[in-house]
């Protein structure tokens, strides 16, 4: 963010220092309005564009979701799976 402090940040955008780092560590999700005033304030612009749904969070999301065990099985088997598809030269 242009090389600037949390408290450079919160100072410019007006906003306590609290918020900054708690949006930071992901405890606060920003409003779009919050979100969009801190970005002003380290010179970035927000663009917003429209998409067709796409499911591969809810993937990701369904992975997180797994037993750490379970998810070592998966990616180990997916490993394999891709090891066994790639040419063999």
């Amino acid at each position: 963010m242009s090389g600037m402090s949390q408290r450079e940040l919160a100072a410019a955008a007006g906003v306590p220092h609290s918020t900054i780092a708690r949006i930071e560590s992901s405890v606060r999700q920003p409003s779009l309005a919050l979100l969009d005033r801190i970005l002003i304030a380290a010179d970035l612009d927000l663009k917003l564009r429209l998409e067709p749904y796409d499911d591969h969070d809810d993937v990701l999301d369904n992975l997180a979701a797994l037993q750490p065990g379970r998810r070592e099985q998966l990616g180990r088997s997916l490993d394999r799976m891709a090891a066994a598809s790639r040419p063999v030269s």
